[in-house]
């Protein structure tokens, strides 16, 4: 469960999590596999029937679900399947041709190439081991105490008043395993330590181990990762209760795991987005700035006037963002402009869009009870209801706002009823919806397929997304959409942010160990909210989170008061449109690593473990990253402008001075706000252009190749008309660089560090 801190007044919210039961004193309800026999074999897979410590039944299914991936099952009856897929499938499984089930006495070895799955039938154990046969991952018996007592839970299920309560699993876990996953986590990157819980919350910020997205996976640095098929609040422990061991409790109808093989973080992500879903790339201009009106009272006026400072001072953007406000007060969220602020949308937008600017807008799946659109939906049974089948009205704003109904989406009449509200502002001209919230579900609240709010909660923001993506695409024929929550496959939802950050150093370096996690996770698309959320940053916090933004997947200012350049100090405004001019100057290489991630699942904004698997220092490094393969950032997140910077193996060239410097090693840098630490990889082809004050749709014109070092490597290009692929020969007198495709290069330029080539070609 969440962290309660003693005597301060508990937090309460509308959709807390379930807490699962605890046995009696003395009742024992452990039912752990102890020995299994083949019931079922076939080309791929087995079915086992296994006997318990309790003396009960259970089946235990072992396939292969795709190379280098083996699926584990353990339930009662052996066709049970995980209670959200009533009305979504989580997860997806593949074949594998070379798959292979053998049984050797008392030994049946499931073999998915890169993985396989042991186990020993009599006296039952099972351990996963890669394909020459060194062993991965391992199940745990249970650890016990001096005194007897488990202190990890073995495969099996436990009873509680004699009702299964939760299946569970436990794996070995070595003395120096790190681990990282489990979605935007604002813990420390290495989840050892740590007891993630699945269950979205409206987190109220970045520091706390609350998470508004949770993904049930998670690698280790032995080479696999682990995928739990399920929507329920999997409770994981990763070497808390004991250093021993991980343990997994699932309070599901089945318990339903994935082995994932790598050995590195790049070929896990390509097999778990192989299982769940592709992230889909968002359109180009989605890559630009994205500035936000605040969460305060707009009005046509207002966003125009926003628009044309924009525009006159130089500052490069591409989207402006209406939040709230563009709705009526009290009605949120019911898709009506407010005619009073708002009395020509249409005009407005078509307005902004002759001056280059798309529009999203703010919304969410909550209607307040006090729109006239409620009571069209409470009398069609449009929202989530009560256990006496009533509205479930709930405080899903915490009391800032007005209660309200929960729209239900596995009502398909409510589903299309929804649709139709938010096709009007798509065909006024808006381009896209911010999807915010959906964190609300209660646990007890029931829904019109007959889900409890407990199997719903954590798998009902991949249903209000795919709605939202579905419209759009409609509309607009693209599936984007700025989402706060998501869930297991939610990489088909591009883009997502951090949430309400608070505006504090500690809401800073929270944010940044959210994406690296959440890129370890499957999410490429990730953003934040420039500045920080919630309250009013210095000048000083507000110039490094502008650094940050730049150089983030995705960039966003927004928050409770104005994240306008202009409404900070001249020094602020100059320094953070500084920082998105180097964005906007960098934006081939971030579109390009943009379109590699989209195709591959691997983060723009890389852990450092992600390229580094084999170095320990990568696993716990969580305040820098790489963004794209060539770039190492590290934000500054201390007001005195000083970082230890890690620098992985290797030669980086420091961005600002052109020093070469040695890696493998931690750096102490300090930077005025001018400057923040930034390094390249020595030997890369970084494409550059002029930074205009807007990305738009088209190609990119004039692009420059920077030279930094003798390149090792060539380099590929994306962009709307296709790949250019730009290759390297090296020579004793020179470098020459070959082009091929339609990229519309114009020079090479080569940056004066020591080392560099005297003279690099380009040729198409």
């Amino acid at each position: 469960m969440p962290y309660r801190p003693p005597l301060v007044a508990r937090e309460f919210f509308v959709a807390d999590p379930p807490e699962l039961p605890q046995r009696a004193t003395g009742e024992q309800g452990l039912s752990a596999v102890k020995a299994a026999e083949v019931a079922e074999r076939g080309a791929s897979s087995v079915t086992l029937k296994a006997t318990t410590s309790a003396g009960e039944e259970l089946y235990v299914g072992l396939s292969v679900a795709g190379e280098g991936v083996i699926r584990t099952r353990l339930s009662a009856d052996p066709a049970a399947k995980p209670a959200a897929s009533k009305i979504i499938d989580l997860v997806h499984p593949g074949s594998f041709g070379g798959a292979e089930v053998t049984v050797d006495g008392d030994t049946l070895v499931v073999d998915a190439g890169s993985v396989r799955a042991v186990a020993t039938l009599g006296e039952w154990s099972l351990r996963y081991t890669d394909a020459d046969g060194k062993t991965l991952v391992g199940q745990n018996p249970g650890e016990v105490d001096i005194s007897g007592r488990l202190r990890t839970l073995p495969f099996g299920r436990s009873l509680v008043d004699g009702e299964p309560a939760a299946y569970h699993e436990s794996f070995t876990a070595a003395p120096d395993e790190a681990f990282a996953g489990f979605g935007e986590r604002f813990a420390p990157l290495n989840a050892r330590g740590q007891r993630p819980l699945m269950w979205n919350f409206d987190a109220f910020g970045s520091e706390s181990i609350r998470a508004y997205k949770n993904v049930p996976v998670y690698m280790s640095d032995r080479g696999y990762g682990i995928l739990v098929n399920s929507g329920a609040p999997v409770e994981f422990d990763m070497a808390q209760q004991t250093h021993a061991a991980v343990e997994i409790l699932v309070p599901d109808d089945v318990l339903e795991y994935f082995v994932i093989g790598g050995p590195t973080p790049v070929e896990i992500l390509d097999r778990f987005d192989g299982l769940t879903s592709r992230p889909v790339l968002p359109p180009k201009w989605a890559f630009g700035t994205w500035i936000s009106s605040g969460f305060f009272v707009d009005s046509h006026e207002r966003v125009m006037d926003r628009a044309e400072k924009i525009r006159e001072r130089g500052i490069p953007c591409d989207v402006l963002h209406l939040d709230t406000f563009w709705q009526h007060e009290p009605h949120w969220s019911d898709m009506q402009w407010d005619p009073a602020n708002f009395p020509e949308p249409e005009k407005m937008l078509s307005d902004l869009a002759e001056q280059g600017f798309k529009v999203c807008l703010w919304m969410n799946s909550y209607i307040s009870h006090k729109s006239p659109v409620f009571a069209e939906g409470d009398e069609k049974g449009y929202f989530l209801r009560n256990a006496d089948g009533e509205t479930y009205v709930a405080d899903v704003w915490h009391g800032s706002h007005e209660a309200s109904g929960i729209v239900d989406f596995t009502n398909p009449d409510a589903v299309a009823w929804w649709k139709e509200l938010l096709r009007g502002p798509l065909r006024a001209g808006a381009a896209l919806y911010k999807t915010d919230f959906a964190e609300g579900v209660p646990a007890d609240a029931v829904a019109f397929n007959g889900m409890s709010g407990t199997e719903l909660h954590n798998v009902y923001t991949l249903l209000y997304n795919d709605a939202v993506c579905e419209v759009t695409r409609e509309i607009h024929g693209y599936d984007f959409v700025w989402a706060r929550s998501s869930f297991l496959g939610g990489q088909r939802h591009p883009a997502q942010w951090s949430g309400d950050v608070q505006t504090t150093w500690a809401g800073l370096g929270g944010t940044i160990r959210g994406g690296a996690s959440h890129g370890l996770s499957g999410m490429p698309f990730w953003s934040h909210d420039t500045g920080g959320f919630n309250g009013t940053p210095t000048d000083d916090l507000y110039i490094r989170w502008a650094q940050f933004g730049a150089l983030s997947p995705l960039l966003r200012y927004h928050g409770t008061t104005t994240r306008e350049l202009w409404e900070f100090s001249a020094e602020a405004e100059r320094l953070a449109a500084d920082s998105l001019k180097l964005r906007y100057s960098l934006m081939p290489y971030i579109y390009s690593a943009a379109v590699h991630s989209s195709r591959t699942g691997e983060p723009m904004l890389r852990a450092l473990n992600v390229d580094d698997p084999g170095d320990p220092v990568a696993w716990n490094a969580d305040q820098e990253y790489r963004f794209g393969k060539d770039l190492l950032v590290a934000p500054v997140n201390d007001p005195s402008g000083e970082r230890k910077v890690y620098l992985p193996e290797g030669r980086w060239i420091d961005y600002w001075t052109k020093e070469v410097v040695t890696g493998g090693r931690y750096i102490a840098t300090k930077h005025g706000l001018e400057t923040f630490p930034i390094f390249v990889r020595y030997g890369a082809i970084i494409p550059r252009v002029a930074p205009g004050d807007r990305i738009g749709d088209e190609p990119f014109e004039a692009i420059t190749l920077e030279v930094w070092g003798e390149p090792d490597r060539g380099v590929t290009l994306s962009d709307v008309d296709g790949d250019t692929e730009v290759s390297v020969e090296v020579s004793e007198m020179s470098v020459t660089l070959i082009a091929s495709g339609p990229a519309d290069i114009s020079r090479v330029e080569i940056i004066d560090v020591a080392g560099k080539p005297e003279k690099v070609a380009l040729e198409r």
